[in-house]
């Protein structure tokens, strides 16, 4: 009974009104977080976001494809065109004729790095320094490591020297490439008809450039009288012909993208065009790059080159005609 009376005597209070309101007071009405309570208030008050143009009522971020600042304002309009055309104005032609002059001058690159790294040349540098070795360091009871240095860097530098004269052929065969390359005949002073230039320009810049020859009917030389007539007419005519392709560039920059296959399309296309379906379309025997300032031996790169431009052009023939079909 008593524990009962002593149950009942407790009063019931009413702790609402001792309740924070805050999130800081309640924090405060902890005592071992009052000293935290200061160090939260502080860092509350720098969390706090300024209005900025980097800032997002988003309260999630977006996750899908943001332009970036570079492509920002370019358009489909400020990307220069890619076009493939006859070229007919002579500017555009000597700028075809600069590009495949610079291609022939590249080959000397390409014939330097190769002759460098030749097996035959380059045993006979590493005999050369071989004999350094043995008579200037060997044999010499001091071993003088300057001058065995100075004998081996002279032996190599002669090496590169002698490799840069010999490829210099290139450069030469460069600066001969004039208007006459495009006239057949031009050389024994009958003027013919010029070659077409197939060009690729990207904006107001060639970047490529083919030059196709379309051979004529030879005139048999047993007409006589009106069957003269007949044979002029005849050799004028493009029916029947074939297209002799002498000349095939792409800026360095832009090889390897297609734009050769796209050239080598266009002159078959002429071709056939020009010369009948059937017409024969094939590289020439001395087309512009066919210089050769080395020995045969010495010229398997560029070999190489040839034969895959000749598959090429057999595969893409071989494809129009299963088309025409």
């Amino acid at each position: 009974m008593e524990s009962s009376q002593h149950v009942g005597a407790i009063n019931e209070l009413d702790l609402s009104a001792c309740q924070p309101d805050t999130l800081v007071g309640r924090i405060n009405a902890v005592p071992g977080l009052k000293t935290s309570a200061a160090f939260l208030t502080f860092l509350r008050a720098n969390l706090v976001l300024t209005h900025s143009p980097m800032s997002s009522n988003v309260s999630t971020p977006s996750l899908g494809p943001q332009p970036s600042q570079d492509t920002q304002g370019i358009s489909d309009s400020d990307i220069p065109p890619l076009s493939l055309e006859i070229l007919t104005a002579r500017a555009d032609k000597a700028a075809a004729l600069r590009l495949i002059a610079d291609s022939i001058a590249q080959q000397r690159q390409q014939a330097a790095s190769h002759l460098v790294f030749h097996p035959l040349p380059l045993s006979g540098l590493l005999a050369v320094l071989a004999a350094i070795y043995r008579y200037a360091w060997v044999r010499n009871g001091q071993h003088d490591l300057g001058t065995t240095l100075l004998l081996a860097s002279g032996a190599i530098m002669t090496y590169l020297l002698a490799i840069r004269y010999l490829t210099s052929g290139y450069l030469r065969a460069a600066e001969e490439l004039s208007w006459d390359f495009l006239t057949p005949g031009a050389s024994n002073g009958q003027g013919g008809q010029e070659d077409l230039i197939i060009g690729t320009r990207f904006g107001s810049e060639i970047i490529g450039a083919l030059v196709l020859r379309l051979e004529r009917l030879s005139s048999s030389d047993g007409n006589h009288g009106h069957g003269r007539r007949k044979s002029h007419s005849r050799q004028n005519s493009l029916k029947g012909g074939r297209g002799v392709i002498r000349a095939w560039t792409t800026k360095l920059r832009y090889r390897r993208r297609g734009v050769g296959g796209d050239m080598l399309r266009e002159a078959v296309r002429v071709a056939r065009e020009r010369c009948g379906k059937d017409a024969e379309v094939g590289f020439a025997k001395e087309h512009a790059n066919s210089v050769m300032v080395l020995p045969e031996r010495f010229n398997g790169v560029f070999r190489k080159r040839e034969m895959r431009a000749a598959r090429t052009l057999d595969e893409l023939l071989s494809k129009w005609d299963g088309r025409t079909r």
